[in-house]
Parts: structure tokens; sequence; C-alpha cells
């Protein structure tokens, strides 16, 4: 539960603390990293050292659901000359070590990032007549947070974040975010290490899916074009009610350019999916290690969930760019954000006693598989396929129910257990397809009906006998009730 207040003095502990507008003026029981913020933010608004806050009520160190104690609002008279308009500046206070004593954060000392090393701001359209933030923005803000603290998933500039519901739970068509550098706020070097502001920048689903396809930079980039949309300083309108492709046409071709040129920037994502080994006879049961929906899936060892985390996080192939699963209102990366804080990485398996040693798993070639999605899901294989495997990248599928992962190579991916003699191997759980550059022009011809999901009806099969490959688009309820 939270409240909303003006800033307080240093003994409710509030980051509106203090007086007057040098550093050296703090009382001495200003946390020195909350202090080092709170100096930024002077830095930008001299004239309001007291700002509308919404405060954790029951902080999170004491047991409350809330990662940032403070979330702090600043009315910004925008910039006439860059056509920015007026708007309302939030800026969070909790994923970088405000206190230094490990109450939340390790210390890990100065030289380093200070906590998760960033916090988050927001920048809202101010409409006529509003004399006060809105704080709903304050609540969207904690839901990432706690997505951070549960998955221990840092954000970069360039990320996207699925949200599937309109972020101020209106009709808007904004639904979607992506995470950008603060265009004014610099970074902060603090007693327990570096600060980097990223701010939230709300989308519509059309802008979401571009991204997605191509990279957030690159959306990022269009949308400072187009004043209605964000402008310089990327402002979110939740008012908007067309998407940059509609205000400009000629931005689609933008982004196919981009697609074709450079590939996707997404690697991975959460998903609902599950595959079936059809090698193996079913009186085979004892032996098999295919993941059936309707059993009891085989628990990841841990070798192989760091190397699924490191697939999702730097990819197979070197360089590769860290990559967000996206999320949701209701589950994060099958996470429930009401669940117990946990700072367990989001890929781990959350029995440990129940993991199948590494050394007992041995890697196997499939014969002839079966992969089942959801709609959601589904409607990604283009891109993987098109932004991913074209360019000779990797994507993976991570169940968001188990422990089951599907990753697709290319022949040109470096460390994949799958061949190209034997392109489809499993190690326990997780699934590896080496499919060939004109295997992969094959089946983006064969499904091209994914692209325009709506039109076809659940659940859809799509078959190549010769290759010995299913591949099965079901609805929620099959993943949701395994067992119905």
């Amino acid at each position: 539960m939270e409240g909303v207040r003006p800033g307080g003095g240093p003994a409710a502990g509030g980051p509106g603390s203090g007086s007057g507008s040098g550093s050296g003026s703090f009382p001495s029981l200003f946390p020195p990293g909350l202090h080092g913020i709170y100096g930024e933010c002077r830095r930008l608004y001299p004239d309001q050292p007291n700002p509308l806050q919404v405060t954790a009520i029951l902080k999170y160190w004491l047991g409350g659901p809330d990662p940032l104690d403070y979330v702090s609002m600043y009315r910004n008279l925008g910039n006439p000359a860059l056509n920015v308009p007026e708007h309302w500046h939030y800026v969070s206070f909790g994923l970088s070590d405000l206190y230094g004593d490990n109450r939340v954060h390790e210390f890990t000392g100065t030289d380093g990032p200070s906590g998760f090393g960033f916090e988050l701001t927001f920048r809202l359209k101010r409409e006529t007549g509003e004399s006060a933030p809105p704080t709903w923005p304050a609540e969207l803000m904690q839901g990432l947070a706690r997505y951070v603290f549960q998955s221990e998933n840092t954000f970069c500039s360039g990320d996207h974040v699925s949200w599937h519901s309109p972020l101020d739970n209106s009709e808007s068509r904004i639904q979607h975010m992506l995470l950008t550098e603060d265009p004014q706020m610099q970074p902060v070097q603090t007693p327990f290490g570096v600060v980097t502001f990223l701010q939230i920048v709300g989308v519509c689903t059309e802008e979401l899916h571009a991204a997605q396809q191509w990279n957030g930079q690159g959306i990022l980039e269009l949308l400072r074009t187009v004043p209605v949309a964000g402008g310089p300083w990327l402002i979110t309108d939740m008012r908007r009610g067309e998407t940059i492709f509609e205000i400009d046409p000629h931005l689609q071709e933008r982004v196919d350019k981009g697609i074709e040129t450079d590939g996707s920037n997404l690697s991975g994502v959460s998903a609902k999916c599950a595959w079936d080994d059809l090698s193996r006879p079913p009186e085979d049961d004892e032996d098999s290690r295919s993941i059936c929906i309707g059993t009891q899936p085989r628990r990841l060892s841990g070798k192989d969930t760091e190397q699924i985390r490191e697939t999702l996080r730097r990819g197979l192939e070197i360089n590769s760019k860290p990559v967000l699963p996206p999320i949701n209102a209701q589950r994060q990366n099958g996470l429930n954000l009401d669940r117990a804080p946990s700072r367990k990485d989001s890929l781990e398996s959350e029995s440990s006693a129940a993991i199948i040693p590494h050394e007992l798993i041995r890697t196997r070639q499939l014969e002839s598989v079966h992969l089942k999605f959801n709609q959601e899901s589904g409607a990604l294989i283009p891109l993987c396929l098109r932004g991913r495997l074209l360019h000779g990248r990797h994507f993976t599928y991570k169940s968001i129910t188990g422990d089951t992962a599907i990753t697709f190579v290319s022949t040109g991916v470096e460390g994949a257990f799958a061949t190209e003699e034997h392109p489809y191997a499993a190690h326990g759980p997780w699934l590896q397809i080496l499919l060939t550059e004109e295997f992969v022009e094959r089946m983006l011809e064969d499904l091209e009906d994914l692209n325009s999901p709506e039109e076809f009806k659940l659940p859809k099969e799509y078959s190549w006998p010769e290759k010995k490959l299913k591949v099965s688009i079901l609805p929620d309820a099959v993943f949701d009730n395994p067992l119905h």
C-alpha cells in the first residue's frame, strides 16, 4: 500500500529532506545513496525542493511488497523551442542502493553499479487544467521494479516490455513500453556506485511489434521524430489515438528496411510452449525425456539453467545484446507479482532438490519433434526465422509454466549441440533445433498466415513430413490446464 505526500524531513526518510540547494546542506541522517539521486533532481528542479511523492508505507526491507521506497513527481515546463510540451516527470528511488548497509542491496564497492545500477523515470504529458500529477505511473514503476527484484534481470536502453494492458487502466492504445536514457538526467556517482536513469516510454501494440521485429533503439529514434508520439524527450501521451505508422506511413518502410539490413535484436522470450519427442515409441516412456503436455517435466540441471540464461542474456554468438523477456501485468516471466520477493534468477528451477545432476543427462539426437505454442508465442515464429535465423543468429522460447526451453539456431551459431547432421537435439527439457537457410525460407512461406493471427482458428497445425517436424498453435487453456 502506498501513500501520497509532499517530500518530508529526514525523520520521515523522504528524499524531499533538507533545505538549500547545495549537497552540503543535507542533514547527516540523510541516506547517502538517496542524497545523490535527490541532488540530481534538485539540479533539474531547483524551484521544487519538496515534490509530491508516492511512498511505500511498509518498506520493502521491512517485508513490504513494493521495492521502490519513493517515487517523486515533478512538474516540467518542457521546451517550446523544441516542441516539447509541459509534462509530469516521475523519478524512482530504490532500484539503486540508497542506504549502503545491505538492507536491500549488497554493497559491492564504489566503482561498479549501485544496486541494480539504475532508477526509472517516466514523462507523462500534462493535461489542460491538471493541477496535480496522476499517481498511476508510480504503481507502474513499482510493477517493473518487482520484476527486476524477482528475476534479477536488469533493464537496458532499447529494451521493450510487453504489458498487454493500457498503462493507466483506461481504454488507451498505449499498452506497452520501451526503455531509453532519460534525456535530462545525468548519471550520478554515489558512495555505493553509479546510478543511471532509464526512462519508460509508452507505445502502441504496433510499435512494440516493430521494436521486436527490428530493435528498440530504431523505434525510439522514429518516435523522437513525431512530436505527438513522444518528440525529442519521448513524452508519453495516453490520449494518443494513432500509431507512428498511421501518422506517417513512410516510417513502416524504414522499419522494413532496417529488419532486412540489421535483423532483430530480440533473442528470446518467456512463452507458453512445449515440445514432444515423436522419435520414441509409446512403450518407451520409462527412459523418455520428452516434454509432453499432461506429464511432469524433468527439471533443468543447474548447468543447463545457466546456459539457457546466457542464451537469453548474451546469446550463443559473440557480442549479442542482452534481452529482456517480455512481461505483462498479471504474470511476469512466470512470476506472479504478488508472490514473496525472490532474488533468484528468473530462469532458475524453483525446486533445486528436483534438479537432475548435469552429468546424468546425456544430449540426445531426436529423429522427429512436435513443437507447441500458444497464439501469442506462435506469432513470433516469423520474427524468429526472418529477423534472427536468416541473420545467422538464434532465438529461444523459455516456458513460463515449467522448465521447458526451445532454441532455434542457424548453421552459423557456435556452441549449439544441434548440428546439420542431427538438427534436433535435447539436453533434458532443453530442445535445440537447427534450421538451414533453405528450410527457413520454406517455413516462412508456409507460416505466412501467422502474420495475421486474427484470421485463423485454433488449433492450427503445420507439418513438414520430410523434415519430421510438426508445429501446433494451441489455445492458452491447453497450457494453463495441461491435465484437462
